[in-house]
C-alpha cells in the first residue's frame, strides 16, 4: 500500500534583519502541523528557507560593506540557529541563491514563456521598495504604502510581463471547486474580491539590476523577486533539475503556510504561474493572522519587536511554542503581553500539567514503590470517556490547523485528571491496605492520561514531552492507539519538575 505523504512549507524570509516573534509564530505553527502528521504516520516533508534576491537584502549587505552572497550566508546561520533553538524540525532549508533554485526558476519561466504568457512591455507607475512590489493608487493610504507607511517611488521601465489577467476565470473556478484551497475562509473571500475587481498583468523583471537571477534570453534584466521567491516551493523538490524524485513524490504541497499580508501573491499570482506552466496547484494555502503586543502592532519603528530566542531563554523553547499556539488562534489576529504569557504559563503548564505529572509520579513512587500493575484501560474505566473525547476533539482541530482549539479541547482531560485526584484522595487510600487495588486502578488511569498527553502534546512541546514520557517509563502506543488498551508502570522514581512556576512580574524581561 502506498504510504501517506504530506508536504508543508512556510514563507521564505528576507534576511535584511534577524528573525522576530511574528516570523517565529509562523514557523512554530507549521512545525506543529508537520510533527502532528508524522505522529499520524505520514511521510512528511517540511520546507523552510530564505529569500535572498531582494533589493533590501542587497542594500543591507552594501551598508555593511559585504558581498551580498557572503552576507546572505552569514544571515542564514542566524536564521537556522534561531529555528534550531526553537526546535523547528524542517527537512530542507532552501536559499534562493542556490543553483538548484536558479535552475527551477529558469525552467518555470521558460515553460510559461513557451506557452505564450510572457511579453515585453513598458511599466510606468508606483513601486514600494520595502515591499519590493508594484502598487496601485487605489491601494495607497494617504498617499503611502499601507504596510510600510512610506511613499512609493514612481518608476518607468521596460520590463517583461506575465499575463495574469488571463487567469481570472480559471482562478475563480478553482477556488469555487476547491473550498479548502484558501484557508481560513475569510481570506478566500478577500482573494475572490481582488480577482473580481480585475486582474492586471504584472511585471516579472527589473532592468539594470545585477543582484538576482538573470532573465533567460535577456541578461539586462533579472527576474522579479516575487516570481523568483515563489518558485522555492518546487525548486526545493528538484523541479527543473536532473533528479525530480522529490517533486514527483511530494508535489502538490498540502499546505503553504503564510502571513495574511501575502495572500495575493500566493493565492492569485502563484497559482496563475503554475497554471501557465502546466504544473499542479498546491492543495491549500493557509494564511495566518498577526500578533500584536499589548494592543500595538510590532514594528522596528515602535521599538517593540520581540526576539524569539530571548523569549525562549525565559519561557523555555517548548514553553514559548505552547504559549504562542495556545494564546493566539492561528487563523486570527491575536494580542499578547508579558502578563498574559506569564499567567498562561503558570496556569496551564506549571499548575495543571506540571502539577498533574509531579503529583502522580511522586505518589506512585511513595505509595506503590514506583510500580503500577499493568491492566486493561477500557470503557469501564472512569477516565476513559474523558480521554477519548479529548483526543477526538484534539485531532479534529489539528487537521484544520486550529491549534489553540486543539489544545483547548485536549486540556479538558488534564483538568479532569487533577479533579480526579482530589475526588479519589489517594493519600487516604494509601493508609488502608485493603484499598490497594483501588489505588492501583486510580494511578493506572492517571498514567494513561499522562502518557497520552506526552504523545498528543509532543508536536507543541517535543523536548518536554519526551522528558515526561521518559520519566513515566515511555509509551508503547501511538496516536492511532489512543486511548491505550493497557496502562501500568514497572518502576517510577520521584519526578523532576517539568515547568517550574514563573515569577509574576517580568515587565522588563524583553528590554535590551
Amino acid at each position: 500500500m502506498e504510504s501517506k505523504k504530506f508536504y508543508i512549507t512556510t514563507a521564505i524570509d528576507y534576511v535584511n534583519q534577524k528573525p522576530h516573534l511574528g516570523t517565529a509564530y509562523e514557523k512554530i505553527g507549521a512545525d506543529c502541523m508537520a510533527r502532528y502528521k508524522r505522529l499520524c504516520g505520514y511521510d512528511t516533508y517540511f520546507l523552510m528557507g530564505n529569500d535572498e534576491h531582494s533589493t533590501n537584502v542587497e542594500r543591507e549587505a552594501l551598508r555593511r560593506s559585504m558581498d551580498p552572497l557572503d552576507y546572505c550566508r552569514e544571515m542564514s546561520g542566524q536564521f537556522t540557529g534561531t529555528w534550531n533553538a526553537l526546535h523547528i524540525s524542517f527537512d530542507d532549508f532552501i536559499h534562493t541563491t542556490e543553483e538548484r533554485h536558479r535552475g527551477a526558476v529558469t525552467e518555470l519561466f521558460r515553460r510559461i514563456d513557451q506557452n505564450g504568457y510572457i511579453y515585453k512591455g513598458k511599466y510606468e507607475g508606483l513601486y514600494c521598495e520595502s515591499c519590493e512590489e508594484f502598487i496601485s493608487e487605489k491601494d495607497l493610504v494617504e498617499g503611502k504604502c499601507p504596510r510600510h507607511n512610506q511613499e512609493p517611488a514612481r518608476i518607468a521601465e521596460e520590463n517583461y510581463f506575465f499575463a495574469l489577467s488571463k487567469f481570472a476565470d480559471r482562478l475563480l473556478e478553482h477556488i469555487e471547486n476547491n473550498p479548502g484551497f484558501i484557508l481560513p475562509r475569510t481570506r478566500a473571500n478577500e482573494v475572490i474580491n481582488v480577482i473580481k475587481g480585475g486582474l492586471q498583468d504584472v511585471s516579472i523583471s527589473r532592468s539594470g539590476k545585477k543582484w538576482g537571477i538573470p532573465l533567460p534570453g535577456d541578461d539586462t534584466h533579472v527576474i522579479y523577486v516575487w516570481f523568483d521567491a515563489l518558485t522555492n516551493y518546487i525548486s526545493a523538490l528538484g523541479y527543473g533539475g536532473k533528479d525530480t524524485g522529490l517533486f514527483e513524490k511530494f508535489w502538490p504541497a498540502d499546505f503553504h503556510v503564510i502571513g495574511k499580508d501575502i495572500t495575493r501573491f500566493h493565492c492569485v499570482i502563484w497559482p496563475s504561474m503554475l497554471m501557465a506552466a502546466g504544473v499542479d496547484l498546491p492543495r491549500s494555502v493557509f494564511a495566518h493572522g498577526f500578533i500584536s503586543l499589548a494592543g500595538e502592532k510590532m514594528s522596528k519603528t515602535r521599538g517593540n519587536i520581540l526576539d524569539p530566542e530571548k523569549m525562549a531563554s525565559v519561557f523555555g523553547a517548548d514553553g514559548l511554542r505552547y504559549l504562542l499556539m495556545r494564546e493566539v488562534p492561528f487563523d486570527k489576529d491575536g494580542d499578547i503581553s508579558v502578563a498574559i504569557l506569564v499567567n498562561r504559563y503558570n496556569a496551564d503548564l506549571a499548575n495543571e500539567l506540571g502539577n498533574l505529572f509531579s503529583r502522580t509520579a511522586a505518589m506512585i513512587a511513595k505509595y506503590l514503590e514506583g510500580r503500577v500493575e499493568p491492566a486493561p484501560f477500557e470503557a469501564g474505566c472512569e477516565m476513559y470517556g474523558d480521554l477519548s473525547r479529548a483526543v477526538s476533539g484534539y485531532r479534529e482541530h489539528m487537521e484544520k490547523m486550529e491549534f489553540s482549539r486543539a489544545l483547548g479541547a485536549y486540556w479538558t482531560v488534564i483538568q479532569r485528571a487533577n479533579r480526579f485526584i482530589e475526588e479519589k484522595s489517594p493519600w487516604l487510600l494509601a493508609k488502608d491496605e485493603s484499598k490497594k487495588p483501588e489505588l492501583q486502578a486510580l494511578f493506572r488511569e492517571l498514567l494513561a492520561v499522562l502518557r497520552t498527553t506526552g504523545i498528543v502534546l509532543s508536536p507543541f512541546m517535543p523536548v518536554k514531552m519526551e522528558e515526561m514520557l521518559g520519566q513515566l517509563g515511555g509509551a508503547e502506543y501511538s496516536i492511532d492507539q489512543l486511548p491505550p488498551a493497557r496502562s501500568g508502570a514497572e518502576r517510577l522514581s520521584p519526578p523532576t519538575p517539568l515547568f517550574p512556576r514563573m515569577q509574576d512580574k517580568l515587565e522588563d524581561i524583553f528590554k535590551d
